[in-house]
């Protein structure tokens, strides 16, 4: 089965190759930009690269993004209340992040 999704997928670009299809996509001609996506399972890695160059995110990516402007934020803080705050929302983001990659693990035993 897997064989023939991959040949399906393969002759599906070829063709729209050879139409033209592919020709005046974003980004065409540059390097594409990595991630870190080195906390993720392995089989997920690529994956999670193909959507975040199509603009689309995982939810364990968005949450390490909003964690590291949450910190950032905290740092720049010198409202107590705000830092507070902004603890709060870290370590609920956090929680739920740490939860997420427990679950990626079990699935991938």
């Amino acid at each position: 089965m897997m064989q023939f999704l991959s040949r399906l997928a393969e002759e599906k670009i070829k063709h729209a190759l050879a139409e033209g299809e592919l020709d005046n996509l974003p980004g065409h001609g540059k390097p594409l930009a990595l991630e870190d996506f080195s906390e993720a399972p392995e089989h997920l890695r690529m994956a999670y690269q193909i959507l975040k160059n199509a603009g689309v995110l995982p939810l364990e990516v968005e949450l390490r993004k909003e964690i590291a402007a949450l910190q950032e934020q905290l740092e720049a803080s010198q409202d107590e209340l705000q830092q507070q705050r902004l603890r709060k929302e870290i370590n609920d983001k956090s929680l739920k992040y740490n939860l997420l990659m427990e679950r990626n693990q079990r699935r991938q035993q």
